[in-house]
Order: C-alpha cells, then sequence, then structure tokens
C-alpha cells in the first residue's frame, strides 16, 4: 500500500489526508500543534466563513495572486462542490450576504469536527505535536543516455528530477513517505503554527519561493488624527485608494479608526489590492463619508443644518452629520473654531467642509505585520507546480497545497476556498497507486 505524509493538519493539509485516504493509501497527517486546524478556529471571527457561493467569474475576480493556475483546482472543486462536500459530512450550512458561507452553528470548530470525522473514517493516521524538520529526496535513476549525436547526453527520463522518500521529524526518527503534500501555510497569524517552514522544506529542495508580505491586514497612516479617532466604526463609506492620481482601489463598506491606522474589511481588502505597491512607496487614502450625496446636495444639507440651529456652536450642530470623535478632525482640518455659531460659518469654509467630507485624505505608510495579517502574499512559486495535481515539476511526489503556495484572495471565504480546492487536488494525486 503507498503511504502519504502530510504535513501541516490546517484546512488544507485535512482536505489532502481525506482525498488521499479515499483513493486507498495510508495516510499520515503530521501536526506541530496540539491540535488540528488552529487557524480554522479564528477564521470569520470564530464562525468560519469557509467558501463563497459565487459564479465562476466573480471566484476568479476574488483572486489576488495565481488566478490562471488556479482554474484547474476550482473546475474540479467549484464553491458548490465544497458546499456538497461538507453536508456529506453531516455539516449544515448556510450563505449569508455577499455569498459567504458558515456552519448554521456559527461555530468554527465544527468544521474542524466534520474534517475530524471523515479522517478517522477512512484510519488517516494523525499525529499531534511532532514537528517536521526535514523532507527526504534522492535523485531518480537515469535511464540510458540516447546514442545519436542529435541527443547526445540527452536522457530517456526527466534528467536532474528527484522524488522524496520520507521525512526526518525534530526527535530524529524517519517517516518513510511514497508521497509527501506540504500544507503548512504561510507567516500569517504565527501564533497558529504558520512560521514559515514549508517555504523552507521548498527552498532547500530546490524550488522557488517568491517574497512574502502581509495581506488581508490593517494599515498605517502618517496623520495622528487616526490616533484621536481609534474606536471609531465607519460604515457605508466608501474608500479610495490613489498612487498619484491613479486609483488603485475603489470600494463600498465599512472600516475602522485604530490608534496605529485604518482597519475594518474595507482597508482589508485595499492592502491585498495595493499591498505591493504600498511596500516601495506611500500612498493617498481618501474617504468619502457621505457617498449617498453628491457635493451639491450635501452642500444644501448643511446649509439646512446651520440654518436649523443657526446660533448654536458648530461643534454641537456637526454631531448631527459626523460621528462625535470625528466632529474636532474636521473642524481643525477645515481651521474652523467650534466654538463659532453656526450662523458665522462664511461659504468657502463651508464648501471646505464639503470637499472634505468627500474626500477626507489619510497617508498610508505601511502594512502592518504577518502577526494581524490574515493571510500571506507569496510563497511557492506556482510555475514550479503543476496546476491539475499540485505535484512539483522538479520532486517527484512532492506537492504543495494552500497557503504555502503563492496564491492569494480577498476575504469573504475565497483563501479556504483555495485551501479546499488545492488540498482535494494534492490529496487525490498523491493517493493514487
Amino acid at each position: 500500500m503507498k503511504t502519504v505524509v502530510v504535513i501541516g493538519g490546517g484546512a488544507a493539509g485535512m482536505m489532502a489526508a481525506i482525498f488521499a485516504a479515499r483513493e486507498g493509501s495510508r495516510v499520515i497527517l503530521l501536526e506541530k500543534n496540539e491540535k488540528l486546524g488552529k487557524k480554522i478556529y479564528i477564521t470569520g471571527k470564530g464562525r468560519c466563513n469557509f467558501t463563497n457561493e459565487c459564479e465562476r467569474d466573480v471566484l476568479m475576480d476574488s483572486i489576488i495572486h495565481g488566478s490562471r493556475f488556479l482554474y484547474s483546482a476550482f473546475s474540479d472543486f467549484a464553491p458548490a462542490d465544497v458546499i456538497s462536500f461538507f453536508e456529506s459530512l453531516g455539516l449544515k450550512c448556510k450563505t449569508e450576504r455577499g455569498g459567504r458561507v458558515f456552519p448554521v452553528s456559527d461555530h468554527a470548530s465544527d468544521v474542524t469536527a466534520a474534517l475530524s470525522r471523515e479522517m478517522k473514517r477512512l484510519g488517516v493516521e494523525v499525529r499531534l505535536e511532532t514537528e517536521v524538520k526535514t523532507v527526504v529526496m534522492e535523485a531518480e535513476t537515469v535511464t540510458e543516455e540516447k546514442s545519436d549525436a542529435s541527443n547526445a547526453g540527452v536522457s530517456n527520463s526527466d534528467a536532474g528530477v528527484s522524488s522524496v522518500t520520507g521525512v526526518v521529524l525534530s526527535d530524529g526518527s524517519r517517516v518513510h513517505a511514497d508521497a509527501v503534500i506540504i500544507a503548512t501555510g504561510g507567516l500569517s497569524y504565527p501564533s497558529t503554527g504558520s512560521t514559515g517552514d514549508g517555504l523552507c522544506f521548498a527552498k532547500t529542495l530546490g524550488i522557488s519561493v517568491t517574497d512574502q508580505r502581509p495581506s488581508l491586514v490593517p494599515m498605517e497612516t502618517l496623520e495622528e488624527d487616526a490616533v484621536r479617532m481609534q474606536g471609531l466604526s465607519l460604515r457605508n463609506v466608501s474608500v479610495q485608494i490613489r498612487d498619484g492620481k491613479k486609483v488603485l482601489f475603489e470600494e463600498f463598506g465599512e472600516m475602522m479608526f485604530t490608534h496605529f491606522g485604518v482597519t475594518g474589511p474595507l482597508i482589508l481588502s485595499a492592502s491585498a489590492r495595493v499591498g505591493d505597491k504600498l511596500l516601495k512607496k506611500q500612498l493617498k487614502l481618501l474617504i468619502d463619508l457621505k457617498p449617498a450625496l453628491d457635493e451639491k446636495k450635501l452642500d444644501e444639507r448643511i446649509v439646512r443644518d446651520f440654518a436649523a440651529a443657526s446660533n448654536k456652536q458648530l461643534k454641537n450642530v456637526l454631531t448631527g452629520l459626523y460621528p462625535s470623535s470625528m466632529v474636532p478632525v474636521m473642524l481643525e482640518r477645515c481651521g474652523l473654531d467650534g466654538n463659532l455659531p453656526a450662523r458665522e460659518v462664511t461659504k468657502a469654509k463651508r464648501h471646505e467642509l464639503v470637499t472634505l467630507t468627500k474626500a477626507l485624505p489619510f497617508t498610508l505608510t505601511r502594512l502592518r505585520g504577518f502577526g494581524e495579517a490574515i493571510i500571506t502574499a507569496g510563497g511557492v512559486s506556482v510555475r514550479e507546480i503543476k496546476p491539475d495535481t499540485m505535484e512539483a515539476k522538479k520532486v517527484h511526489s512532492l506537492y504543495f497545497a494552500g497557503e504555502v503556495l503563492d496564491v492569494d484572495a480577498l476575504t469573504g471565504g475565497f483563501n479556504l476556498q483555495i485551501a479546499w480546492a488545492t488540498g482535494r487536488a494534492a490529496g487525490r494525486a498523491a493517493g493514487r497507486e
């Protein structure tokens, strides 16, 4: 019987183990943590948004890096297939706004439990608190070279290609394997065990790894105004990020100010789109606080508010337009005295207020670190991986799945969809006799 070793007991690793076992192989899953699926437990604020019930074009548009590479895996295991798979394991699912799919229980632990039950049913050997130090490979036997002059020095087999033979654990013991699947995650949330082990294995085995950076992560701002408004959440705002005059990102939704800058759904999505650029230079963030109103209608509203409370202090009148913690910031940026009666605000200053409301500017300086990032951008180069099987082109019987690959997506269940699809592809291919 063929033996498949899976390194990593996260989403991709558990999925790979299940499908390798379904092919009839003996499967050993090695996880260095004390339990499986540690990152799954914190996904979707503990509810686990495990896929997105969307059309193919929406799915592909939500992939930031590697959409072409993932086409085959998604064709074989689309979001609808993921939902059917989990329902077959007894997990009841529900779809919420934006196509986000969750367990009906709203408990991420139920996703891990369903996968664990299936692995147990299939006889997968799960070894917790077991750390892999090395993936062992050896050169394959090269067949006799062709003798004709036109092919001098060329072998009938894949010259220079090696095969994995097992792994060495931290205690020095060795586990034999006919195939190894690396599903160790990236660098995000290192407390869950994602410390880049798989990236090191790949480099050691001669497989290219692209530069990594945090993604779906908060961003820092230059201005101290964000600190003054920390804790303030803004709903139904429009955010635009520019590099000079070029618009890099624009979307409607929610965001929040923090002690270092900005975060929230809009900002996290933006970091995936503009993160590469932000590593090189500062970018401009513009927040439209009233996207439902154009400048003319906004000005008319402010005129009405000022007229209805003409004798009140401006700082008190503006609480009808902005959250209270934002009022001092808006006044200061417009150079207005908050103690001034509303009737004394000039037309020019009122127009400044309108302009600022429609485009409140901040300077984005950098991304926050991997400790706050939902996912990692960058990883094992997909140019060196077969897209239908996830097998390394340079090393036979070595497979990669999940976040360890140079593929990533927006929030909304898309990154777990990547994990399920690549894990399944790797498991099926590795498990075949």
